[in-house]
Formats: structure tokens, C-alpha cells, sequence
């Protein structure tokens, strides 16, 4: 099967690890280009994939069946006007900005299969996560492109519903800096217990580390593998009740439906 010409408008951080994990998956280096104003960029992109790179926009969607929007969401509207004429027929536009609804891409680029996308920052290292929403005119063929192309820096998770991309922003986008948070704590608290600061940080993020790894290669769910690890009257369970004394359920959630809400706001203040 023949590479579909996959064009980035925008090559910073999620671009470039996208671009890698296509390059990583055996994606030729020439069915990949990208649009960037930052010519270091440009040149680094270029040293290390070997893609071609551009200044213009509309001259690396030329000839793309796939076009990643991977701009600030600031700078979305503008970029998507000055890129609607140039724009042909069929072309699938994925969107890996936050925030911006496919109504509001469709007002500014045409009626077009849109395909929304939510990946965090792991995807950085290929352990990313994405939520993935097709508008109608998307095909069968182009929902498959673009799961490949997120699956390229971890999982794909496809969404029947747009609005619940604000849950996903909520659980899973801003999700690894609630994870720094607890390790950042814990951290702490284990100097305050006396461990030097090397010492705890290390025990905190490979704690972290391990029992992710045992959620996601487990068989029974994280509330399960929680009771089997926690003693009677032991210290796990000492330090479990704390938690839940202090309300961590109650919390968790008030933080998700905080960030879920923050996440509806900006797509109406954005997609304007």
C-alpha cells in the first residue's frame, strides 16, 4: 500500500514526535513534510527525519492527502483563513490543537472531513495517549490514517461524542502534570521523613513508574490491584485512609471537572 503524503502545518514538540514515530513505524521520508517559520527548526527537522521542510504553508499542503494542523491554538484561526484557499478537495485535516471544535475549523476552512485530536505530552517518548473525534464527511479510510498517525506515539482512542474531548483534556491531556504533582509531593514528604532529595525523588518517580506499568499490563482493574497491596492494618492502609479522610476522591474530581470545564471555555473563547 502506497504512503499517503502526511504535511504538518506547524513542527514544534508534538510535531516533531509525531514525525518521529511515523519515521519509527518505517514512514518514508518523503511521504512526510512539514510548514515552519523557525528555520533552526526547519534545519534540525530536516538533520534528523530527512523530510522536506518549508517557510510556507501552503507550499507543504500541496499534494497532501493528510494535513496536521500542530499550531497554538491562539494562532489557529488565522493560520486556518490564510490556509482555506489553497486547500483541495478530499484533503483529511487533523487537528492536534486543544480547544478548537470542528465547527469552528469547518467555519474557517470549508466543509472538510476534520478529524480532532487531544494527545499529551508523553506522546514526547511514545507513551502518549490520544482522544480522537471524526466529524461525518470522514471516511473509513481516512479515520484509519488518522489513527495510524496517532498510534505512531501511543494509543488511539476513538470518541463517538466531540464534547467528551473536554473529559479527555481533562483526564488524560493535562493528566501527566497531576502525576508530577503527586511525585513532587511525595517527594517531599519523604525528605521531611528524613531520605536525602535523590534519594526520595527516585523512590517516588520509580514507584510511579512500576505501578503504571502493572495497571496497564494487569487483568483486573487499579482498584483491585489497590486492595491486594493494601494489609490490614498495615502501613498502606494507614496511608490509604488518610487520603480518603481527607477526601482524595472528592478532590480528584472537582480537579477533573475544574479542568474539563476550563477546557469548554476556551473552545468557545477560541473558536470565535
Amino acid at each position: 500500500m502506497s504512503n499517503p503524503i502526511i504535511a504538518f502545518v506547524g513542527a514544534g514538540n508534538m510535531a516533531a514526535s509525531l514525525i518521529g514515530g511515523l519515521r519509527a513505524q518505517g514512514t518514508p521520508a518523503s511521504a512526510i513534510r512539514a510548514s515552519e517559520p523557525n528555520a533552526e527548526q526547519r534545519q534540525r527537522l530536516h538533520a534528523e527525519h530527512g523530510i522536506a521542510l518549508f517557510e510556507s504553508n501552503a507550499e507543504a499542503i500541496a499534494g497532501a492527502e493528510l494535513i496536521v494542523l500542530a499550531v497554538k491554538p491562539q494562532v489557529m484561526k488565522a493560520v486556518c483563513l490564510d490556509l482555506a484557499p489553497h486547500l483541495q478537495p478530499g484533503q483529511l485535516i487533523v487537528s492536534i490543537a486543544a480547544g478548537i471544535a470542528c465547527a469552528s475549523l469547518e467555519r474557517w476552512l470549508g466543509q472538510r472531513p476534520v478529524v480532532r485530536c487531544m494527545p499529551n505530552t508523553p506522546a514526547l517518548l511514545r507513551q502518549g495517549v490520544s482522544g480522537l473525534y471524526a466529524n461525518a464527511r470522514v471516511s473509513s479510510a481516512q479515520k484509519a490514517q488518522a489513527e495510524q498517525l496517532l498510534s505512531a506515539v501511543g494509543l488511539a482512542l476513538w470518541l463517538n461524542d466531540e464534547a467528551q474531548l473536554d473529559a479527555v483534556t481533562a483526564v488524560s491531556g493535562s493528566g501527566p502534570a497531576y502525576f508530577f504533582l503527586l511525585i513532587e509531593a511525595m517527594t517531599a514528604a519523604g525528605e521531611r521523613l528524613g531520605l536525602p532529595h535523590e534519594t526520595a525523588a527516585r523512590l517516588s518517580i520509580h514507584t510511579a513508574l512500576g505501578a503504571a506499568r502493572m495497571a496497564s499490563e494487569s487483568d483486573v482493574d487499579a482498584a483491585e490491584l489497590r486492595r491486594r497491596v493494601t494489609s490490614p492494618n498495615g502501613t498502606t492502609e494507614a496511608a490509604i485512609e488518610t487520603f480518603q479522610a481527607g477526601g482524595f476522591e472528592a478532590l480528584v474530581q472537582q480537579a477533573l471537572n475544574a479542568a474539563a470545564n476550563r477546557s469548554a471555555e476556551l473552545a468557545e473563547q477560541l473558536g470565535q
